[in-house]
């Protein structure tokens, strides 16, 4: 089932964290095999760089000369002997005999040399790394915690010190333990503590779950969703952007799927009469937005081109815009474990235009007195700070926003940046190292040239 789900989603671009699931639902393994699996697939993926460097140190081919398919049985094999409770013996054995169901009874000989050898030759305690020794710090770091070079790059361009980086690093490595979050109005956090969840401490609405959500009434029931804290919590606060404004407001989530935002914030609108508009692009994802929001309704459009649809109208235009843009997922590795091999440094442009493109259609569909929420689970400077000032910069009729206070509350404050801006970090906050930044227009100024 491992080498199954892994070979979808390395050859077949599926995703792990929904083939999973599927695959573990339709089984008839008990608890401990489940969660035999889900390690395999998880920690396998996460860690498939170092795995690699493993292997290539005790094969006699390089990775390009090694069937792609074996190549994923030695991942799974190495996973097992490195960083699971596995004896080797029983590792490697297992691994010989998927080779060789897979990919040939002469597959199953190479697995069982390469292993062997590696379980003969290289040390496998653990050893403590001083960092004020490694020359090529990025180089060593990106095969330590098996990230691309050029992640581990990006997130010292913001941290600044390798300590704080390598903690990072380290976040990304561990499993992300379920966030429940009790949509207002429908279900409260008592609810599912009474289905075993524990309450997130200084948070509204969130619960921390170790077992399968699908097993909760709440969640069957579309009461109570599975979500990140920190999405929660950047909801919340552009929920809060207008707690206090007196007046029928028209929202828009611009890019809602697959529908999570959409889903909390209609819950928190859902005793107003507010107006609540979910945009999605894909038309599958649209549907699944549709089958959360509790108020509202879903279009399927280009974000870009929505002022074409009769938005850019006085009447039609939004007092509140959630762009939770496209981006390269960099704050959410733990949970999406192959988005780090995915992506590269080549999508980083295309993303950045597509959010430029996106902050400028959001402009022709604002009220004067609107706001915009710009968010993303990405750190990357590129995509966040440099992106807001890049768009303060070229429309000079927008300012910063500040963050309502009291949203984030005990340890989720030093997510508050000086500038105004507000980044949470995995290391520190254990969610997604979501970014945000509120938009509004400065009032009486000219338009952007």
């Amino acid at each position: 089932m491992a080498y199954e789900t892994l070979h979808e989603v390395t050859f077949e671009g599926g995703y792990s964290n929904l083939l999973l699931p599927k695959r573990l639902e339709k089984s008839e393994l008990d608890l401990r095999d489940r969660s035999f699996v889900t390690e395999l697939v998880y920690g396998t993926l996460r860690m498939q760089g170092k795995h690699d460097s493993r292997i290539a140190k005790s094969a006699a081919r390089t990775l390009a000369q090694i069937d792609p398919k074996v190549l994923l049985c030695l991942r799974l094999g190495v996973h097992q002997i490195y960083e699971m409770r596995i004896p080797d013996h029983a590792a490697v054995s297992a691994t010989v005999e998927l080779a060789r169901k897979v990919a040939g009874e002469s597959s199953g000989s190479f697995v069982n040399a390469v292993l062997r050898n590696m379980t003969n030759s290289i040390p496998q305690e653990v050893v403590a790394f001083n960092l004020d020794d490694v020359e090529d710090k990025i180089s060593f770091l990106a095969t330590e915690f098996s990230h691309p070079e050029w992640i581990v790059s990006a997130y010292l361009d913001h941290l600044k010190d390798y300590k704080n980086v390598s903690d990072l690093l380290l976040a990304n490595n561990l499993p992300a333990q379920p966030t429940l979050v009790a949509w207002p109005n429908f279900c409260s956090v008592t609810d599912l503590e009474n289905s075993g969840a524990v309450a997130l401490i200084d948070s509204n609405f969130a619960a921390a779950y170790d077992g399968n959500p699908g097993l909760i009434s709440a969640i069957r029931s579309r009461n109570a969703g599975v979500q990140d804290y920190g999405s929660q919590l950047v909801t919340e606060i552009f929920h809060a952007t207008a707690t206090d404004s007196g007046k029928k407001l028209r929202w828009l989530d611009m890019c809602a799927g697959p529908g999570g935002k959409s889903a909390l914030l209609t819950s928190l609108l859902s005793k107003s009469s507010d107006v609540f508009v979910a945009n999605e692009i894909s038309e599958a994802r649209a549907e699944l937005v549709n089958q959360v929001i509790k108020i509202g309704e879903v279009i399927s459009h280009d974000g870009r081109e929505l002022s074409k649809m009769g938005f850019a109208k006085s009447e039609n235009k939004f007092d509140r815009i959630l762009i939770d843009a496209p981006c390269t997922g960099l704050g959410a590795l733990r949970r999406r474990p192959e988005t780090r091999w995915r992506r590269s440094i080549n999508d980083l442009k295309s993303l950045m235009q597509l959010q430029k493109e996106l902050l400028h259609s959001a402009t022709e569909i604002l009220q004067d007195d609107g706001l915009i929420a710009y968010v993303t689970c990405s750190p990357h400077l590129n995509e966040t700070r440099f992106q807001v000032k890049e768009f303060l910069r070229t429309h000079r009729d927008f300012e910063l926003a500040p963050i309502p206070k009291g949203v984030a509350r005990g340890g989720y404050t030093s997510a508050l940046l000086d500038d105004g801006m507000f980044q949470l970090w995995t290391h520190i906050h254990g969610t997604d190292a979501m970014f945000m930044a509120l938009l509004k227009k400065k009032i009486g100024e000219v338009t952007h040239s």
